[in-house]
């Protein structure tokens, strides 16, 4: 990975980023003027760059503006003291990937320059080749349905939506459908529309003219335009604003849009395809989405199953995904043991697959062996443990009070809690070798009280249990 390269005329600042990227392992080289910067990146690039906006000589924005022209795929992060409104947009609309407001907090500027490098390889894995784009993985049922959609779209250039939970896959999917149809060889261009402001988001979209607002100082091609020939991909349609919305449905009815400032109008020969983990039919139930739109999107729907769904996907997940963390920081690749995989299968991962390669990555990076057990795994997976073990037992519990109920069986309340009972005690006897007072203590209940139990539930009939017996 090439250094992440850090202006700011701040001296403390500089130190400040390369203690804490140092602490993470990324490479980090910091200059003190934007001029060094420029002169620097007439030989090399950097991965991400962090620039100050206001410093001596070429300001922050300036930086920008030039980094941009030569390389206009490198994630810039641009940081100021000045908080204002103006500042970010001129920011944003100059390209930046994010905008970082002083003072921040290191932990976050960590990892949003984390996201930035993720975004940053993501593109140069583009860029080396359309092949390059990781397949989908997935051998479950719900997936194969997921590949045979894709199939028989192969030959198709229908509007698509994509409904799914965050995290599983949508992405990936819009380029799936984009490589294996008609458009392959045009271009693939994806854009987040909750990730920015309504006002950024409507020139990144349509583009604008110079002169159209403060700071737009050249015309500028949208992501329509940049798209042409091939495919759009609009994430998380569902948090669009009305008005956009609104100019959405007339390029998708008319083929047409103008930019931002413009009165030319421009053709669209574009395919798009959206995405949302949102319900849209409720969203335009509350009149929160136009339903025009709605049904201009709804032509093929394509639905992602969560990870939960596909839980004999993880082990196949893992491996790729332990390989995939290896190959990029150049280590041997670790392997779960079998307790833990079962383990790692049994979550609940409310983040997908995305979740689940996030801990892959921490697990190439902190687990201290090559072979990881499920006391290696990050401890918030750990926590789940006992959750996860709660949710098993109560839904057999719920199964089994069912079947009593359709029965008619009489008592089942009696019948159920000294099953429970039984259950509980036995299990804590064996834990503790038979010793009664150790598993009374274990349990919270007095001695006199595990010791009628047992004879009520007639455990003290199964030998090798009645160590001890209770002092009265």
């Amino acid at each position: 990975m090439k250094p992440v390269w850090v202006i700011d005329d701040d001296r403390s600042i500089r130190w400040v980023f390369e203690k804490a990227l140092a602490r993470e392992g990324i490479p980090c080289k910091t200059f003190g003027v934007a001029q060094e910067a420029l002169a620097e990146l007439e030989r090399d690039a950097p991965q991400v760059l962090v620039s100050d906006i206001r410093m001596p000589g070429t300001s922050g924005l300036e930086l920008l503006q030039n980094v941009k022209a030569k390389h206009p795929e490198l994630p810039v992060i641009i940081m100021t003291a000045y908080s204002d409104l103006e500042s970010a947009v001129a920011a944003f609309q100059g390209g930046a990937f994010e905008y970082l407001p002083k003072p921040f907090d290191v932990d976050q500027a960590v990892e949003l320059i984390r996201r930035a490098v993720g975004e940053s390889l993501r593109e140069a894995g583009a860029e080396e080749s359309a092949g390059a784009s990781p397949e989908i993985l997935g051998q479950a049922p719900a997936m194969q349905e997921v590949f045979r959609a894709i199939g028989r779209l192969s030959a198709s250039s229908a509007t698509v939506l994509i409904t799914g939970e965050s995290g599983s896959g949508k992405e990936l999917v819009a380029r799936a459908l984009h490589r294996h149809s008609p458009r392959a060889g045009q271009p693939f261009v994806a854009i987040n529309t909750a990730a920015m402001p309504k006002d950024l988001l409507e020139s990144e979209l349509f583009g604008h003219e110079r002169g159209a607002f403060t700071g737009a100082q050249a015309m500028r091609r949208g992501r329509f335009e940049q798209a042409e020939g091939g495919t759009l991909f609009l994430d998380e349609i569902g948090d669009m604003a009305s008005d956009l919305q609104t100019r959405l449905l007339r390029v998708l009815s008319d083929g047409q849009f103008y930019r931002v400032g413009g009165h030319q109008p421009l053709k669209a020969n574009v395919r798009v395809i959206a995405a949302t983990h949102q319900d849209l039919e409720a969203r335009v139930r509350a009149g929160t989405f136009r339903e025009d739109l709605y049904h201009r999107l709804n032509v093929i729907r394509l639905r992602l199953p969560s990870l939960r769904e596909r839980r004999e996907d993880i082990p196949l997940l893992v491996r790729h995904f332990l390989a995939k963390s290896a190959r990029e920081l150049g280590v041997e690749a670790k392997r779960l043991t079998e307790r833990a995989l079962r383990y790692v299968a049994a979550q609940a991962w409310p983040g997908n697959v995305r979740q689940l390669e996030n801990v892959c990555h921490w697990l190439t990076v902190m687990a201290p062996a090559q072979t990881v057990d499920v006391g290696d795994l990050p401890p918030e997976l750990r926590a789940a443990e006992t959750d996860a073990g709660a949710a098993h037992w109560t839904a057999a519990l719920r199964s089994a009070a069912e079947a009593a109920l359709a029965r008619g069986e009489p008592q089942i309340m009696d019948s159920l809690t000294r099953e429970f009972e039984r259950t509980l005690i036995a299990k804590a006897l064996e834990h503790t070798g038979g010793r009664r007072i150790e598993a009374a203590t274990l349990l919270g209940i007095g001695r006199n009280t595990i010791t009628r139990k047992i004879a009520e539930l007639g455990l003290d009939e199964k030998p090798g249990r009645a160590v001890e017996t209770p002092v009265e």
